[in-house]
């Protein structure tokens, strides 16, 4: 009988994670990852679904802002801009995916970046922290990902 349920090993593994674990070629792809997609989310602000989900989120204005790739003048709260930064990545379809099937810098990155622009000043993170938190967010994925029953028929999935 095992001692310890499947959910709580894996939160104890993730809560585990520290940038000393982070070797240089973990950094330096985690880096390109993050570079790609912040391009890819740049050229899919231009795109007409992004600027529909913009509109549209634009109701949810607050105090507690963060940036929408692309509009200097347009803030969100990091939930909806996380969400709006996401669309703009996955827009085009040209961020990056793994076996199978899934995006997941598109869905890490736009999220972290809004939540660290909303930390107060004081609070900010550093680039080694938003790199850990980059990989921690993908690491979670691909576990759950792992995880899945059916993660490797797409055509069920869908």
């Amino acid at each position: 009988f095992p001692s310890q349920t499947v959910t709580g090993n894996f939160a104890k593994v993730i809560h585990g994670l520290n940038a000393n674990q982070m070797t240089d070629q973990v950094i330096q792809r985690s880096k390109r990852m993050i570079l790609d997609t912040l391009g890819v989310g740049l050229l899919g602000t231009s795109t007409e679904v992004c600027h529909k989900v913009a509109q549209y989120s634009k109701i949810y204005s607050s105090d507690l802002s963060s940036t929408i790739w692309g509009h200097l003048d347009f803030r969100l709260p990091p939930l909806y801009a996380a969400f709006v930064n996401g669309v703009a990545v996955h827009s085009m379809d040209f961020d990056d995916t793994w076996h199978p099937a899934t995006h997941p810098s598109g869905a890490v990155l736009p999220a972290l970046i809004a939540l660290s622009e909303a930390f107060p000043q004081k609070k900010k993170i550093s680039g080694l922290d938003l790199l850990l938190a980059f990989n921690v967010g993908i690491e979670v994925q691909g576990r759950l990902l792992h995880f899945s029953r059916e993660a490797r028929n797409i055509p069920k999935r869908y």
